[in-house]
């Protein structure tokens, strides 16, 4: 027996947020009404679509648009309004991030790519100055540097989530949603399967792209049966129905965040995540590149910037074909045969993305989330 939860719209309301049964400090004393909000790579189009959905949704915030392009950021600024200018940031610099975060109540971090990042700076950053924190992060490895600094994060009465933008986060959060609807009814769940798809490059620029092919240099990592197994990036494909608006697309598997994070916080024992582009021959070329590229040159960031700057005005032109509709699906299969779906679908990933990061900001803001360094599916 299945059952479906569809969603089309991105979200207006934060998603339900990470607590905690142990006592935990006070929360920063920085005030949360009014706040000043500093996007990170706000002068991207994820930080530029997460600062314009903050504006809509909290009129009433400050927002700080961080980056190192004045021209497009102080353009932006001046679109959002009065309550908004730009902030000459690099986040290299140590000593520039810190006085930075020393003024705001909250920094949204989206200045990726964050493969092959060593260190976690600004949220070491943030901690240091006891300002609240959140990135779109969506590498594995990452996340769980972040994670790491869980304890030093409470300690200084600071909240902090990590992979909370659209997928990952708004689908862990669906994830946790369809496992806690199982369990109410004495299902115990056994196997979750992330699937994603976006038209293109889904209008969201060149560090996406990068994002992508970094990813095929990762070995996948998966849950079967409670054993962690690795597996070839952009193998494993299976076409999965996505519903009106994108129907059947392949989708190949990648080693995404959420899978470590859902298994080990959900306790589902067998997890997967699996993505797919179109036009169909983008599939064929990640396929091929993850076959037949040296891995060396998929794992050096600045080889792989190279390669994105050749490709990017291909990609362009293909995503104004396209177009750049997303849609995300999760699968949980229980020990009961109750299986469940959840689906979210938009027709442009620049705006849901935008609006998914601005409902995680609103819930830090209102002070849903205790201090520490949580993943969107804790509870």
């Amino acid at each position: 027996m299945a059952a479906m939860v569809r969603a089309c719209m991105p979200l207006r309301t934060p998603p339900a947020a990470a607590s905690s049964t142990a006592t935990a400090p006070a929360a920063p004393s920085k005030p949360r009404s009014n706040a000043r909000v500093l996007v990170l790579g706000g002068t991207g189009r994820v930080g530029g679509s997460t600062a314009t959905a903050l504006s809509k949704l909290r009129p009433d915030l400050n927002i700080l648009i961080g980056g190192r392009n004045r021209e497009k950021g102080e353009s932006l600024a001046s679109e959002l309004g009065e309550q908004s200018e730009f902030v000459k940031i690099d986040t290299g610099n140590a000593a520039m991030l810190e006085k930075a975060l020393e003024d705001v109540d909250l920094v949204v971090h989206t200045a990726g790519p964050f493969q092959r990042e060593a260190e976690c700076a600004v949220l070491r950053a943030a901690i240091s100055t006891k300002t609240a924190y959140i990135d779109v992060c969506d590498d594995m490895d990452y996340s769980w540097r972040a994670k790491a600094f869980h304890e030093e994060a409470k300690a200084q009465g600071v909240p902090a989530i990590t992979t909370a933008g659209i997928y990952p986060g708004v689908s862990n959060v669906m994830a946790a949603e369809l496992v806690s609807a199982a369990r109410s009814e004495d299902g115990e769940p056994e196997r979750l399967r992330f699937f994603y798809y976006t038209a293109g490059s889904g209008g969201a620029g060149p560090t996406i792209l990068a994002t992508s092919f970094l990813l095929l240099g990762e070995d996948v990592i998966a849950y079967n049966k409670g054993e962690e197994i690795k597996l070839k990036p952009y193998s494993g494909v299976l076409n999965i129905d996505f519903g009106k608006g994108v129907r059947k697309r392949d989708v190949y598997l990648l080693n995404l965040p959420e899978v470590k994070s859902a298994h080990k916080f959900l306790g589902v024992p067998t997890v997967s995540a699996r993505f797919g582009t179109a036009p169909f021959f983008w599939n064929w070329g990640m396929e091929a590149f993850a076959k037949f590229l040296p891995v060396e040159l998929l794992r050096d960031k600045d080889k792989v910037g190279k390669l994105v700057k050749e490709i990017d005005p291909l990609v362009r032109a293909i995503d104004g074909i396209v177009g750049e509709r997303v849609s995300m699906r999760v699968d949980l299969e229980c020990s009961n045969g109750r299986n469940t779906i959840g689906l979210f679908s938009h027709r442009k990933l620049s705006v849901s993305v935008g609006h998914s990061t601005a409902a995680f900001v609103q819930a830090v803001l209102e002070g849903s989330t205790q201090p520490g360094v949580w993943f969107p599916e804790e509870r």
